[in-house]
């Protein structure tokens, strides 16, 4: 069905959130929902808001881990519900102000290396490139991830002699990120150098890694009731950004503002639960559109890959409250804009309508105010795409919401992770599941050790049997593994690829391949 423009500027006018004390407006005007809707969800929004008061209050959000969820007490110590709590938040953030300050006045490290994985990479990495000038302090690079060719790629970039490395992980444990440390930590003893005089630690007391680097530059805690993926305001994403140059306090107060304006009952004065009300309303509450992210503005065009993680790790669960199999979640994609015009927005406005999209504005354009054409800039042309795509899905009958900022700082950044935490955690309470856990992504991990140990195996029997050339069948059913013949054949095609100990014989057919050991 097709809109018309003229009916949507009453629906603007009536429906737009507009605090210009905190620089934001939220516009559903676009978005298919009635009078009907909003009433019918309010009893579940007021629950929301109950269950978010419990949170922030400090109750066992996370049963079936026995921990608090309290990322919104690292902007406002103040309201965390133990002395001992908010000392320690203080106390963490004055020692990132004066590590960073300590390692500006000395002038040895020109660059920084983030070795994480998950959000203790995809936060800094959105902030880095949100907020960088020429002028930060150090230039920041990352390890995200356990390809080897990926982190020599970027250590080939690096002075090792002037870079600082932060190691992020709470239990230490994380594979990616040990291999990281592993590599990284090799790459300085090549080059002569001690890592430990190079390296920081963010971990949790106790940790492997917490015990490994007593001897680095420097610690910093990570704590058990803050999350990966909502841990941008704390060391995780506060010492990357103080290292940079950034405002961390200006990026805290942004935090603390949005918070202060998401915690208002009325669901029509709350962007972050108007914001949930629409995910329910365009999936039905069971997450049947996809959601698509439109960063007008290049310094955002992480910020999907951002909600990415905060939106899917948090949302897509198997079970809610009760334990029923519900298998929920919302699909998160973008890019940004003007790039998707040549992208993915054609299929948006003319293909299968199994999305909502999320324009994000930002009025400020920054950069050269040259003009283009006569009258025009290369941002009123920004601006304009903008707008018209909008109105091109609208009058195609395609879904949006439009996020208006003013600028990209620390304060508006602060902002936006601060309001799509709060509409994760709403939108999880009014479809009755934990936003806190992630089962499956231990679930994931386990997989990945049963794989290694397979591997192991393979190479035992291979080394023990030097000169015999054996099938992926054969080795599976030697090694006890007869069900896993697909995995082992997969596992010696690597191992042969990389002739990490294994000699690959063809077959005639890829399957009828023979591996001995080398």
């Amino acid at each position: 069905m097709k809109n018309k423009p003229l009916s949507l500027w009453k629906r603007y006018q009536k429906y737009l959130y507009d605090n210009d004390a905190l620089g934001l407006r939220l516009d559903i005007s676009c978005m298919n929902f009635t009078e009907g809707f909003l009433r019918k969800m309010e009893p579940l929004a007021q629950k929301a808001f109950e269950a978010m008061d419990a949170l922030e209050a400090g109750a066992i959000a996370n049963p079936d881990e026995g921990r608090m969820v309290g990322h919104y007490w690292l902007r406002a110590p103040q309201l965390a519900p133990k002395p001992e709590l908010r000392k320690e938040i203080e106390e963490t953030l004055a020692s990132i102000k004066q590590f960073a300050a300590s390692i500006h006045a000395a002038g040895q490290f020109k660059n920084l290396l983030g070795i994480g994985i998950g959000g203790s990479a995809l936060g800094p990495q959105f902030v880095a490139n949100a907020l960088t000038t020429p002028g930060d302090k150090l230039r920041p690079f990352f390890f995200d991830n356990t390809d080897p060719d990926g982190m020599e790629r970027t250590l080939a970039q690096l002075d090792l002699t002037k870079t600082l490395a932060i190691v992020i992980s709470k239990s230490g444990g994380t594979p990616e990120t040990r291999n990281g440390m592993l590599v990284a930590a090799d790459a300085w003893k090549r080059a002569g150098l001690d890592f430990a005089k190079h390296a920081v630690a963010i971990t949790m007391a106790g940790s492997s890694l917490d015990k490994q680097s007593k001897s680095w530059l420097a610690q910093f805690p990570m704590w058990d009731w803050v999350g990966g993926r909502t841990s941008e305001t704390s060391a995780v994403g506060l010492l990357p950004a103080a290292l940079q140059g950034f405002d961390v306090d200006g990026l805290l107060k942004g935090a603390r503002l949005m918070d202060e304006a998401t915690r208002v009952k009325d669901y029509r004065k709350n962007p972050a639960m108007l914001l949930a009300l629409m995910w329910f309303k365009a999936g039905g509450g069971k997450g049947k559109k996809d959601m698509v992210i439109l960063p007008y503005k290049d310094r955002l065009d992480l910020f999907s890959r951002y909600l990415q993680q905060l939106i899917m790790e948090s949302i897509g669960k198997e079970l809610d409250l009760k334990g029923r199999k519900v298998n929920q979640g919302i699909a998160v994609y973008g890019n940004k804009g003007s790039t998707d015009q040549h992208a993915y927005v054609q299929q948006l406005r003319d293909g299968v309508n199994n999305f909502f999209a999320t324009f994000i504005e930002v009025l400020k354009d920054g950069g050269s105010p040259l003009e283009v054409e006569p009258d025009a800039t290369s941002g009123d042309f920004l601006s304009g795409f903008l707008l018209g795509t909008r109105r091109a899905l609208y009058e195609n009958g395609r879904e949006s919401i439009t996020l208006t900022i003013r600028h990209v700082c620390p304060g508006s950044v602060g902002k936006l992770i601060a309001l799509y935490e709060r509409a994760v955690g709403f939108y999880a309470a009014l479809v009755g599941i934990n936003a806190y856990h992630q089962p499956g992504v231990q679930a994931g991990k386990k997989a990945a050790d049963v794989v290694l140990g397979l591997q192991r195996k393979i190479l035992a029997h291979l080394r023990a049997h030097r000169s015999a050339a054996f099938t992926a069948e054969a080795i599976a059913k030697a090694i006890g593994s007869a069900n896993e013949v697909e995995t082992v054949f997969r596992i010696c095609e690597h191992l042969a690829a990389n002739e990490r100990g294994v000699k690959r014989q063809a077959g005639r057919t890829p399957w009828a391949a023979s591996y001995l050991s080398s």
